[in-house]
């Protein structure tokens, strides 16, 4: 049985023996590596700013380590497991424990109904409205930016994050306009938030020990998004960025053709020459803004 120890439930020894034992197998296929240092949980749980009852959602939440130092932090925290293996384990080690425990998958599961069901979806939020929500991840190359990009778009509710992923993958998410990490994913974020690398992670505090360094990248959403919905749809201005990215090496006129008319550029102000990094999101807005082509 999992002991604690001073805020992680599990130690590295402890994580080895339960992999000897055959009662942990971490998965490939989910990629879990899982965080055995007490001092890097508790730093990413600072790092975190959490308020006492302020709600707080962690995807991927393993064998509980981090769980525990969110929750000692006075935040009510949700946790969400996908491995059903690994739920009684996570139960033993939150014993006692305020948090509540949910077995679903981030990438599909119903974002609304998860905040809305949980204790501090029904906070009360100063001026009225409910608690703006928090979310703390150590999320695994395959799914990190689609769980990134699924809370931008889905859940307006949380307005900070805080996750740990792949170093290349934080490099992307924080990326701007004329950078080699720069690409849709990147406007993607800086349409919705603000963005910054916080922090490094050495594979030496996970078990099994990845072959890559990780780091902590900080959002804060924008009260509003970068370009005003009412000048164009979301689902326009990412069908622009998603084509402009997709033939990276060609000149916007190029790759763009079909997608705005030739027009388009001198009325946004965008050199048809550029390439699609070379554009903010504010550019790309101005550029999709203008009148589709005639189908």
């Amino acid at each position: 049985m999992a002991r604690h120890h001073g805020g992680v439930p599990v130690t590295r020894r402890e994580i080895e023996e339960l992999v000897t034992a055959r009662v942990l197998r971490p998965s490939r296929a989910l990629g879990q590596n899982f965080v055995a240092d007490a001092n890097t949980v508790r730093r990413v749980a600072r790092l975190a700013e959490l308020e006492p009852g302020q709600p707080v959602v962690e995807i991927g939440a393993g064998l509980g380590a981090l769980t525990l130092a969110l929750a000692e932090t006075g935040a009510e925290v949700t946790a969400v497991e996908v491995d059903a293996h690994l739920l009684p384990l996570l139960r033993r080690s939150l014993e006692g424990r305020p948090v509540r425990v949910v077995h679903a998958d981030a990438l599909t599961l119903d974002w609304s109904a998860l905040l809305d069901e949980a204790p501090g979806g029904q906070s009360a939020a100063p001026g009225g409205g409910r608690a703006p929500w928090a979310l703390v991840a150590n999320l695994p190359y395959n799914v990190a930016v689609p769980v990134v990009v699924r809370v931008l778009d889905e859940a307006p509710a949380v307005t900070r994050a805080l996750v740990m992923v792949q170093r290349e993958v934080g490099e992307r998410l924080v990326a701007g306009p004329g950078t080699k990490a720069y690409g849709a994913v990147s406007v993607k974020v800086s349409y919705h938030a603000t963005a910054r690398i916080v922090g490094r992670v050495p594979p030496a505090v996970f078990v099994p020990r990845p072959r890559v360094e990780s780091v902590l990248v900080r959002f804060v959403r924008r009260e509003a998004p970068a370009v005003d919905p009412r000048r164009v749809g979301a689902e326009r201005l990412f069908a622009v960025v998603r084509a402009g990215f997709a033939h990276r090496r060609k000149t916007l006129r190029r790759a763009l053709d079909g997608v705005v008319i030739p027009a388009a550029f001198d009325a946004a102000g965008v050199d048809p020459r550029a390439r699609a990094e070379e554009l903010s999101v504010e550019d790309w807005g101005r550029l999709a803004a203008e009148r589709e082509p005639d189908r």
